[in-house]
C-alpha cells in the first residue's frame, strides 16, 4: 500500500498563482480529476472573474455550506482547482472587487 508523506521537511504550503490578487490561509490543491468532478456533481456557480489584458480567469463554485472550489484557468487553457473555506472567500472578495485589473464577468 502506498502512503503519502513529506520527506526532508518538504514545504506543505499551497498557494494560488501569483496573478490572483489574494491568497487564503488554508488552501487545498485538488487534482484536475477530483476538482472537475466535484464542481460538476456538487458545484453551484458563484462567479467568474477575468484578468484584464491577459487570458487568466478565476471561476468560483460553492460545493458545501462552508466550502468553495476555485478554478484558475491559465493562459494556455489548463485548469487548476483549489478547495477553500467559504469564510475565507468572503473576506477576499472585496479585495478582488477593488483590484483594477480583474473584472467580474456577467
Amino acid at each position: 500500500m502506498a502512503t503519502h508523506g513529506f520527506q526532508n521537511g518538504g514545504d506543505t504550503t499551497v498557494s494560488l498563482p501569483e496573478v490572483v490578487p489574494f491568497d487564503f490561509p488554508h488552501l487545498t490543491r485538488l487534482s484536475w480529476e477530483l476538482g472537475s468532478r466535484v464542481v460538476d456533481d456538487n458545484g453551484v456557480f458563484h462567479s467568474k472573474w477575468e484578468q484584464t489584458g491577459s487570458r487568466w480567469s478565476l471561476s468560483i463554485f460553492r460545493v458545501t455550506e462552508h466550502t468553495v472550489i476555485l478554478c484558475v484557468h491559465t493562459p494556455v487553457g489548463r485548469e487548476r482547482f483549489y478547495g477553500a473555506a467559504k469564510l475565507d472567500l468572503e473576506r477576499a472578495l472585496p479585495h478582488l472587487e477593488s483590484t483594477s485589473n480583474w473584472r467580474r464577468c456577467e
